[in-house]
């Protein structure tokens, strides 16, 4: 089974929690809890709730599409549309890939640790969005033991 959903707007990414010394207590960001509520939404609104069964191997291939800076000349504009510059700008892939696959513990699978494979990759658009499809997988076919060696 492959589960698509699109999360409109700027990507964003998992922001750091801030920790409250007296307490030693840290505390989400509310940029972060707020996207991740709209990812969670989102994932519901256009899966049915749909929920991968537990200790199942997932795949998770993640597309995030940025805006064109205003700034952007025609002919860096038309680059940036068709691929031929893609951004190198913050969030970082790692902490979108985070706040995703966070967000939909306890929603689309028991937890994040069931993601096997993931991939992000990040363009421009002129419609900002992340469009995340989550399958399940098997196992790799054996391969030559090649790590460790030198």
């Amino acid at each position: 089974m492959d589960v698509r959903f699109v999360i409109p707007g700027e990507p964003k990414g998992k922001g750091r929690p801030r920790f409250i010394p007296k307490t030693g207590r840290a505390i989400t960001p509310k940029d972060t809890e707020i996207y991740e509520n709209l990812v969670k939404m989102e994932y519901g609104s256009q899966t049915k709730g749909f929920r991968f069964p537990d200790g199942s191997m997932l795949d998770m291939r993640i597309q995030a599409f940025y805006s064109v800076p205003k700034s952007a000349s025609k002919k860096k504009r038309a680059a940036m549309l068709n691929g031929m510059a893609r951004p190198i700008k913050k969030p970082d892939m790692d902490n979108v890939v985070k706040i995703i696959a966070d967000s939909l513990n306890g929603i689309a699978y028991h937890d994040d640790t069931q993601i096997v494979d993931c991939q992000i990759r990040k363009f421009y658009s002129e419609t900002p969005r992340v469009v995340v499809t989550i399958k399940e997988t098997g196992p790799e076919p054996e391969k030559e033991e090649i790590h460790g060696r030198l």
